[in-house]
């Protein structure tokens, strides 16, 4: 395992500042004010119960855990709790949409059912939670099977979810009866209704996140390629732009995006730096037939790669999206430890935003943002990914970093403690309560108290 950058700055007693972001923060909060003027909501108190530690006045409370029983009684719940949408329901309910990242190896797989599964070779999917108004669970079925490795994703104006394939295994590899590599569209009310029907015109490759436009209908995707050449960020202009659930099967035209003279992201380093005449090129070969779309012939002025491309929303007349890491002695033009991009598209144009560490506190955030969400309040939620203790963090639109939530479960020894991640963070529709993801072992908080 590589040194992480709270291990580096530990060993050298490195003493730092302690916000640990930089960037053009009032341009991802534009609109909102409710987050002014505070820092977040106090120390993080040790939990009793050993599984989630809070501030004070915020509680928890389990929704789902691995291995325990679906109360649709079409198996267990399964392993990977990755990316979560919560949609709003009839008569105050909610719907949540949950990804889980299953490989051929996975502990528990999304049980197969009839008529929601793709390859019964794939392990993974979606489950979907129904809570009544006062967040009591109703329900917990299967929403999609026979998928391989759902990471993330993303919602869409018409309330579905789609999830995204972050592998691009072929038939013939891995058990798998199909190929992988797609996007999926999931009614979090009534999955028979969308089905298991691969959104082909979306591209096979390996998926991580998508934002959509409410305006346009254009989707953006990010690309979490795991070697050189990475991936490539992504829009998707459909057919049937805002069509409601469905629409996106009419098919459309996938592009890759090209900005001049940068072949890296990560070979930009500062915040503000700003890119104007951002171009969008078609892709060859949108399934990847012979070769991966990264690898692709994109013509003599090449495309824009960069590494870990993950985290991906819509706010305001802008799509952000996240790059984890980055690393040289990988094969990135330089090092970064995350960053946050913006991308306008009325101006063409692309702004680095927000860059993560290195030197801040080294018991802030700093390395591997992942799934990311802005708050109902004002800011945002950041979703940790790295090595040691894991967090929610929240980044106040004045750039101040607070630890909202801290995973207690430890997965490894008591001489060599262990946290799993956290993912798919998100908010329910009336801002109240947040919804997050344990990783491993699977568990989903719904997270309530005295939210500014």
């Amino acid at each position: 395992m590589s040194a992480t950058r709270r291990q580096i700055l530990a060993r050298t007693g490195a003493s730092v500042a302690g916000i640990a972001f930089a960037g053009a923060f009032s341009e991802l909060f534009a609109g909102s004010a409710a987050a002014r003027g505070h820092s977040g909501y106090g120390p993080l108190l040790p939990d009793p119960a050993g599984l989630l530690d809070l501030p004070k006045g915020f509680r928890y409370r389990v929704l789902s855990r691995e291995g325990t029983p679906l109360r649709s009684g079409e198996g267990l719940v399964p392993s990977n709790h990755d990316g979560m949408g919560a949609f709003a329901g009839h008569r105050g309910r909610v719907h949540l949409v949950r990804n889980h990242e299953n490989r051929a190896d996975a502990r528990i797989g999304v049980p197969t059912v009839d008529g929601l599964t793709y390859d019964p070779g794939g392990k993974g999917g979606c489950t979907a939670i129904e809570l009544d108004g006062r967040g009591n669970v109703l329900g917990e079925r299967v929403a999609i099977a026979g998928t391989a490795v759902n990471c993330a994703g993303g919602p869409t104006p018409w309330g579905t979810w789609l999830t995204c394939e972050e592998t691009e295994d072929r038939a013939g590899t891995n058990g798998y009866a199909k190929d992988h590599g797609f996007i999926f569209e999931v009614d979090p009310a009534d999955p028979r209704r969308t089905g298991a029907v691969p959104l082909t015109a979306m591209g096979r490759f390996q998926h991580e996140a998508i934002a959509v436009d409410p305006h346009s209908g254009i989707v953006y995707e990010t690309e979490d390629a795991f070697q050189r050449p990475f991936g490539l960020f992504y829009r998707f202009l459909p057919d049937k732009p805002l069509g409601g659930t469905g629409s996106l099967r009419a098919g459309g035209a996938l592009e890759a995006m090209r900005v001049p003279g940068v072949a890296d992201l990560s070979a930009v380093q500062e915040t503000g730096a700003t890119f104007g005449g951002v171009e969008w090129v078609p892709v060859p070969d949108t399934q990847a037939r012979e070769t991966p779309i990264r690898l692709q012939d994109f013509g003599p002025k090449g495309i824009t790669h960069a590494q870990k491309l993950e985290g991906c929303y819509w706010g305001g007349r802008s799509v952000y999206f996240v790059s984890s890491f980055a690393r040289a002695r990988e094969g990135s033009a330089a090092d970064h430890y995350g960053q946050v991009w913006k991308y306008e598209p009325h101006r063409r144009r692309l702004t680095l935003v927000v860059v993560f560490g290195p030197n801040s506190d080294i018991q802030l955030p700093g390395e591997s943002p992942d799934n990311i969400c802005l708050a109902p309040g004002g800011g945002l939620m950041v979703s940790e990914d790295g090595n040691g203790a894991q967090h929610v963090y929240g980044l106040t639109r004045h750039g101040e970093v607070y630890a909202m939530a801290r995973g207690a479960q430890n997965i490894g020894t008591p001489e060599e403690p262990e946290w799993g991640e956290f993912a798919g963070v998100t908010f329910s529709p009336d801002g109240q309560t947040m919804y997050v993801n344990c990783y491993t072992p699977g568990t989903t908080f719904a997270v309530t108290g005295p939210w500014r």
